[in-house]
C-alpha cells in the first residue's frame, strides 16, 4: 500500500479525534447534571450504558472489520460518534441522553478495534511495538488535551463542547471516507459466523488467559481511578486543583513514554516481560498508597501506577496483534470487550468496598494485580498455535 506511514497516522488520528471528543465534554458534565436536575445514579448510569454498549458491540464490530474491511468500519464509527455527540448536545430528556451514550459506546466499539487492526495490517512485526505505542498515545492524548479544550469551548455555552465534538468527528468521517486507503489484506470474505469465529479463538488457552489478564488490568485501573479523587480528598486532604494536576502530569508522563520510549522498552523487556512488570509495579504501588501517610509518596506512587497501566495497554495489544493471524479485527474486538467488562465492574466493586472501608479498594486491587503478575509468569512458555485462530474456509 502506498504512503503506508501517512495512512497509519491518518487511521490513528481518527482514534485521537474520538477520544479528544470524549475529553471535550468532561468539564461540563457537572453543569449538565445540575441543569437537568439529574441524580448521581442517573449520571452513573450514563457511564455504565456507554461501557455496556461497547462491551456488547465490540466482538461483532471486530469481526465485521475482518469481513468487510477496516476503512468502512472506521468511517462508520466516526459518523456514529458524531451523531451521538450531536444528540447529547440537543437532548432535553433522560432517555435522549441515554440513547446518545448507547450510540457513543457503539461508535467506540467500531473505531477502536478497526483502527488497531488497521495499524497491525500495515506494519511489520518489528514496527508493531512503536505503532501500538502511538495507538495508545492517541487515546491518552485525547483524554489529556480534551478537557482543557472543552473548558475553553464551554465559555460559549455548556452544550458547545458536544457540538464541537460532533463537528470534529464528522471531519474525521469525511477524511476517513475520502483519504484513507484499505490495506491490501485487511479482510477475509470467507470468515465464518461470529459465534464460530470467537469460539475458535477462545478455545486457545493463551488467548483466553490474555483476555482474562486484560479484564483484570482494566478492573484494577478502574477500581483505582474511579475512587482516587474521593480517596485523595478524604484521606489526604488534596484539593480539586491538586488532584487535577496529579492526574494531568501522570497522563502527560505516560503519553511521552508511549510515543518516544515504548519501542525501546519492549526491545529490552519483550511485550510479555513488560506486561508482567506492569502488574507487579502497579500492585505494589497501590499497596504503598494504602499504607502511607506521606503526600509525596502518594503523588509519586500515582505517577508510577498510571504509567504502568498506560504501558500495559500497548504491550498487550502488540502481543495480541503479533499472534492474531488473519483475524486482527476479531482479536482486537475481544480485547475491547474484556476491557469494557473491567471498566464496568471495577467502579462498582471499588464503590462497594469504599463504603465498607476507605482503603479496601486498594487492598483488593493490589492483591489481585500482584497475584495476576505471578500468573503471567506461566505464560512465557506458552506458544500460540496459529492455525487454530485462522478463519475457517
Amino acid at each position: 500500500m502506498k504512503n503506508k506511514n501517512s495512512m497509519k497516522y491518518l487511521a490513528i488520528s481518527n482514534l485521537f479525534l474520538v477520544f479528544l471528543g470524549v475529553g471535550l465534554v468532561i468539564p461540563v458534565i457537572p453543569q449538565i447534571k445540575e441543569t437537568m436536575n439529574f441524580s448521581g445514579a442517573t449520571m452513573g448510569m450514563m457511564v455504565s450504558i456507554y461501557a455496556i454498549a461497547q462491551l456488547l458491540a465490540s466482538p461483532l464490530t471486530g469481526i465485521l472489520s475482518d469481513k468487510v474491511g477496516r476503512k468502512k468500519i472506521i468511517a462508520a464509527g466516526m459518523i456514529v460518534f458524531s451523531i451521538s455527540e450531536l444528540i447529547f448536545g440537543l437532548a432535553q430528556t433522560k432517555n435522549g441522553f441515554f440513547f446518545s451514550r448507547v450510540l457513543g459506546g457503539f461508535a467506540a466499539a467500531l473505531v477502536m478495534p478497526a483502527v488497531t487492526a488497521y495499524v497491525a495490517d500495515i506494519t511489520t512485526i518489528d514496527e508493531r511495538p512503536k505503532a501500538m505505542g502511538l495507538v495508545s498515545a492517541a487515546i491518552s492524548g485525547g483524554f489529556i488535551i480534551g478537557p482543557g479544550v472543552g473548558g475553553f469551548i464551554a465559555y460559549f455555552g455548556i452544550r458547545a463542547p458536544f457540538f464541537a465534538a460532533s463537528l470534529v468527528a464528522f471531519i474525521g468521517f469525511i477524511v476517513a471516507l475520502i483519504v484513507l486507503k484499505e490495506p491490501e489484506k485487511a479482510f477475509n470474505e470467507n470468515l465464518e459466523l461470529p459465534k464460530s469465529s470467537i469460539w475458535e479463538i477462545l478455545k486457545n488457552p493463551l488467548f483466553t488467559s490474555l483476555f482474562i489478564i486484560i479484564l483484570i488490568s482494566s478492573f484494577g485501573l478502574q477500581a483505582f481511578e474511579s475512587i482516587y479523587s474521593i480517596m485523595a480528598t478524604i484521606n489526604f486532604n488534596f484539593s480539586v486543583s491538586e488532584i487535577a494536576m496529579i492526574i494531568t502530569v501522570s497522563g502527560s508522563i505516560a503519553l511521552i513514554c508511549q510515543i518516544f520510549f515504548f519501542d525501546w522498552i519492549v526491545s529490552h523487556l519483550t511485550e510479555m516481560g513488560l506486561i508482567q512488570l506492569t502488574f507487579f509495579v502497579s500492585g505494589i504501588f497501590i499497596a504503598v498508597i494504602a499504607f502511607t501517610d506521606s503526600h509525596l509518596v502518594v503523588i509519586l506512587s500515582t505517577f508510577v501506577i498510571f504509567l504502568a497501566f498506560d504501558l500495559f495497554r500497548p504491550a498487550v495489544t502488540t502481543y495480541l496483534s503479533k499472534h492474531a493471524g488473519d483475524q486482527q479485527g476479531t482479536i482486537n474486538g475481544l480485547n475491547s470487550t474484556f476491557t469494557s467488562f473491567g471498566n464496568i465492574i471495577g467502579p462498582m466493586a471499588a464503590g462497594s468496598l469504599f463504603d465498607i472501608n476507605h482503603f479496601y479498594p486498594y487492598y483488593v486491587s493490589a492483591a489481585i494485580l500482584i497475584g495476576t503478575g505471578f500468573l503471567t509468569l506461566f505464560l512465557n512458555a506458552k506458544k500460540v498455535p496459529q492455525q487454530k485462530i485462522h478463519a475457517v474456509k
